[in-house]
């Protein structure tokens, strides 16, 4: 790769003609009586190619590896199969050759939409300069100052208009001291639009929505769409003032086809049909009917129960028309999730005035889907992976869009030492069933927003796991709980009931040398019992809206024991004292508290690049009898989804590290609280095999560690201590490729550790000093490579 750069770099310029130069960067230098933060998006905006209409070629790593593609394709006509894997035509670019004419339109350009943003005395000129055959170019931009808006006021002859458009005044985007900008006149027009239409008035359209804009010098302009074109000289009275500031009147118009004002549409009649085709005919004389009380049903088959489908339906006959409830009833009918396609139109009643018939399209998905996938992986621990999972589900049982669902997966890890061929470190199969019903499945009724996805969910699984020479572990769990959306954003899972059963047989050699030397590890393999209840709360704007950065938020907690103590108390009473759930199962109750929290942001930067950051906290606490969390309920640190630079299991707990030949084959160390944060950047490389393949890389930083809340004698440096934090941290960076096959991604990791929390050659643990990369041993030991399906996070 390193000789492909530098070759690129030497050839983009050996086939431009000799007059012609190769234009190799542009930017834009903002000076004005503005904030930074303003001067950033500004730099931004002006940079666009709506605006900069000659844009340079893309650089990859410091080099325009492209357009060197590009000459290997048409230029040296490269052909053969090495070639064709990466010469398709997304992967080429031909040379931009520098053009001052595209240069003199950008300014025009950049002038014209400075004065639509309210810099009216905007100037906007451009430099460039060429050397080595190679043109760059700065366009320099003066803001001066923008004009603020300082009163506006409404002119609407319907008072009923005016009375919905004054309720709704507190959202308005136009308000008294914020920048004049034609963007803010434009998304005032629609929110005015939709706050209008939600309110009844169904034919009421954007293009009676017009604003008057008015200086302290009483100059108006009418024009809706750009009220300051050809009048920017009448604002030179006001270059001396402190604030340049304007009023704003809002216009709304009544029809033109009328002299009367804009009318109120109510619902007449609903008509649903559940089973409609992509070329149905809502005519069919062979439709079957059901009037019902709120709608009329047409179908060839019942596909949803009728009280069930009236139910999801929420237009009422001779409600308002409301723009809102029509995407409330569409995506109310997508997430019960047994229609494709859902159509709602209304048309116009010839008999009734200003009444609407609504009709409601439903084009069914399949009922049952049966899936298989094949899974091959590598870890730190193991050589190869294999796992197969079978995936069945029916989504409307009996007509009622409750959901049966069952998956059945086995799995394998393979080891090969160097004495000998392939060895089976561990096994696996399990399975899980799952009943989810389209509402809360409560003996009383919850009131709940429009916008509630509800869902009841009934699970059952049972999974083995046996590592060869080492134990068995079976766990069987069951759960019942809740999952809804509060809101467009916000989302809550509650579980009021789980429990699962874990039970462990020790080999017996394991036993004595591993398991029985340290007190924590015996007690966490002990057979569990954990019962309790867990909440969820996701807070995710990730939407239209948010392109250019949006959030993931996520708060866990679980306990267990609570009403498992209960039940034991119960059975020691009535049976004065003899037995309880514990003595009968031959299993001790898990008491404990588990937090956690995950924070990500992530950022957009340009078109093929993004900014990845994760911050994750975690916390158990065992009470009662119980010393130590469950070995299934415990914190792990390290492997591809951690903190890359160390293996699975290896790092921490705080400052320990275990040195034990044990460690070498058995890495599994273990902890009551977590911290970790990690930054990745990501970026577009290469389209391969003709487009259908993405080549993408990154580069990272991890940190973080795991530790005990008690001191630990086994473990000396394993306890949490807040004045050790900083040197118990673990630092790691590196970097990755990622095939990207659009609909899963395959990554390779690399990492490095930067600092560790065992190491004593520095008294914070810094361990740059120690690399060695030319020496193959430290690199074999020391450089962590990581292969996994998806994104870390």
């Amino acid at each position: 790769m390193a000789v492909v750069l530098t070759l690129g770099a030497c050839s983009n310029t050996r086939y431009l003609q000799k007059d012609q130069t190769l234009y190799t960067s542009s930017k834009v230098a903002v000076t004005g009586e503005i904030l930074n933060s303003e001067k950033q998006d500004l730099r931004s905006s002006l940079s666009s190619k709506s605006l900069m209409t000659q844009q340079p070629n893309k650089k990859l790593l410091n080099s325009r590896i492209k357009v060197w593609l590009y000459n290997q394709k048409y230029n040296e006509e490269k052909s053969n199969w090495f070639w064709n894997i990466f010469l398709s035509k997304r992967n080429l670019e031909e040379a931009v050759v520098y053009d001052s004419t595209k240069s003199k339109e950008s300014v025009d350009r950049m002038t014209s939409y400075l004065r639509n943003q309210g810099f009216f005395y905007a100037t906007v000129g451009y430099t460039a300069k060429t050397k080595r055959r190679k043109t760059s170019v700065t366009y320099n931009v003066n803001t001066g100052r923008n004009f603020v808006i300082d009163k506006i006021t409404y002119d609407i002859p319907d008072t009923a208009i005016l009375n919905v458009v004054k309720n709704n005044e507190k959202l308005s985007l136009i308000k008294k001291g914020v920048a004049f900008k034609s963007a803010t006149l434009s998304g005032e027009r629609e929110r005015l639009t939709r706050v209008i239409k939600d309110a009844g008035y169904y034919k009421f359209t954007r293009d009676a929505i017009e604003y008057s804009v008015d200086t302290l010098n009483k100059a108006l302009f009418r024009n809706s769409l750009n009220p300051f074109e050809g009048f920017v000289n009448i604002f030179n009275e006001n270059k001396g003032r402190e604030k340049l500031t304007m009023d704003v009147e809002v216009r709304i118009k009544n029809p033109e086809d009328s002299t009367s004002n804009w009318q109120l549409y109510h619902i007449s009649k609903i008509y649903a049909y559940p089973d409609f085709s992509l070329n149905g005919n809502p005519n069919d004389s062979s439709l079957k009917q059901d009037a019902r009380k709120y709608i009329t049903i047409r179908f060839h088959q019942e596909m949803l129960k009728p009280k069930i489908l009236s139910k999801s339906i929420l237009l009422r006959p001779g409600e308002t028309y409301s723009l809102q409830q029509y995407n409330n009833t569409v995506n109310k009918l997508y997430d019960i999730g047994i229609w494709q396609f859902v159509t709602l139109q209304y048309k116009e009643r010839k008999d009734t005035a200003n009444a609407l018939d609504a009709y409601l399209f439903l084009t069914p998905r399949r009922k049952q889907e049966l899936g298989l996938s094949f899974e091959v992986s590598n870890s730190s621990d193991y050589l190869l992976g294999s796992g197969i999972t079978l995936n069945y589900r029916h989504i409307n049982l009996n007509n009622t869009a409750a959901q049966f669902g069952m998956a059945l997966n086995t799995g394998i890890e393979l080891i090969r030492p160097q004495s000998s061929g392939w060895e089976l470190q561990s096994k696996q199969f399990g399975g899980e069933v799952s009943l989810t019903w389209p509402r809360f499945a409560l003996p009383f009724n919850i009131r709940q927003s429009s916008r509630s996805n509800v869902k009841t969910r009934l699970t059952l699984g049972a999974n083995y796991l046996s590592r060869i020479d080492k134990f068995d572990i079976t766990s069987i769990n069951m759960s019942y709980g809740y999952d809804w959306n509060e809101s467009l954003y916000k989302r809550w899972i509650v579980r009021p009931f789980t429990l699962n059963y874990v039970g462990v047989i020790l080999n017996q050699e394991f036993r004595d040398s591993v398991v029985n030397t340290n007190p924590y590890l015996k007690r966490s393999f002990e057979p569990a019992l954990i019962g309790g209840e867990s909440v969820s709360y996701i807070y995710s704007n990730q939407d239209l809206l948010h392109q250019r950065h949006y959030s993931y938020f996520r708060i866990n907690m679980e306990e267990s024991g609570l009403w498992l103590n209960g039940i034991n108390s119960l059975l020691n009473t009535i049976s004065g004292n003899k037995t309880n759930l514990e003595t009968l199962t031959k299993v001790n109750i898990s008491n404990f508290v588990k937090i956690e929290a995950d924070y990500r942001h992530f950022w957009k930067v340009g078109l093929h690049s993004g900014l990845a950051t994760r911050v994750y906290a975690g916390l158990g606490i065992p009470y009662s009898y119980s010393q130590v969390l469950p070995y299934v309920r415990q914190f792990t640190s390290g492997g591809p989804n951690s903190i890359r630079a160390w293996r699975l299991r290896t790092l921490g707990p705080g400052s320990f590290k275990d040195s034990s030949a044990t460690a070498q084959a058995f890495p599994d160390q273990t902890g009551d609280m977590k911290l970790e944060g990690n930054v990745e950047y990501r970026f577009d490389l290469l389209r391969m095999f003709g487009g259908s393949v993405n080549l993408k890389g990154a580069t990272f930083l991890d940190m973080g560690n795991i530790w005990m809340i008690k001191k630990d004698p086994s473990r000396p440096g394993s306890e949490f201590q807040f004045n050790q934090l900083y040197h118990d941290l673990a630092m790691g960076t590196g970097a990755g490729l990622r095939l990207d096959f659009s609909f899963f991604l395959i990554r390779l990791d690399w990492g490095i550790p930067l600092k560790v929390p065992y190491f004593t050659g520095n008294k914070n643990g810094w361990y740059v000093s120690e690399w060695d990369l030319k020496d193959a041993h430290w690199r074999r030991n020391n450089i962590i490579w990581n292969i996994a399906i998806g994104y870390p996070f």
